[in-house]
């Protein structure tokens, strides 16, 4: 079962969003249920800060071993700063992906988006059923 933080937010693409102690700031990552089917991450290609991105618009990339995936903006915005950690070591995607793992930092064009992501009990739900499949 994957780990699912009660306290973020989801897309249907697997990415977490995470409010921050700055209003209308949040912090962007790729979810446990993500790692875990990409596998091993070998590389992430992200975003210069200052670049804007609408909502589900492809912001970078993630490359496993046997895959290569897009990352998707949960919400429009312009990115504050990228997690400059992960071209050193973009394992932290697998071994920390809630904490040191994340990726992006984006500044909300509006940030009612927040409240239009799905919950921890909608993401789970959308999990289950893929994993039934």
């Amino acid at each position: 079962m994957s780990d699912i933080p009660e306290d973020l937010r989801y897309t249907p693409e697997h990415e977490y969003v995470r409010e921050t102690d700055v209003d209308g700031e949040v912090l962007i990552g790729v979810t446990d249920y993500a790692q875990g089917e990409l596998g091993d991450v070998v590389y992430v290609e992200l975003p210069a800060p200052g670049e804007e991105f609408g909502q589900m618009e492809a912001f970078g990339t993630v490359e496993a071993v046997k895959t290569v995936s897009e990352l998707f903006c949960p919400a429009a915005g312009t990115i504050v700063a990228v997690n400059d950690a992960l071209e050193a070591d973009p394992g932290l995607v697998n071994s920390d992906t809630y904490g040191e793992g994340w990726m992006i930092r984006l500044e909300l064009e509006a940030p009612e988006d927040f409240d239009d992501l799905l919950t921890a009990e909608q993401y789970a739900a959308l999990v289950a059923d893929a994993d039934e499949i």
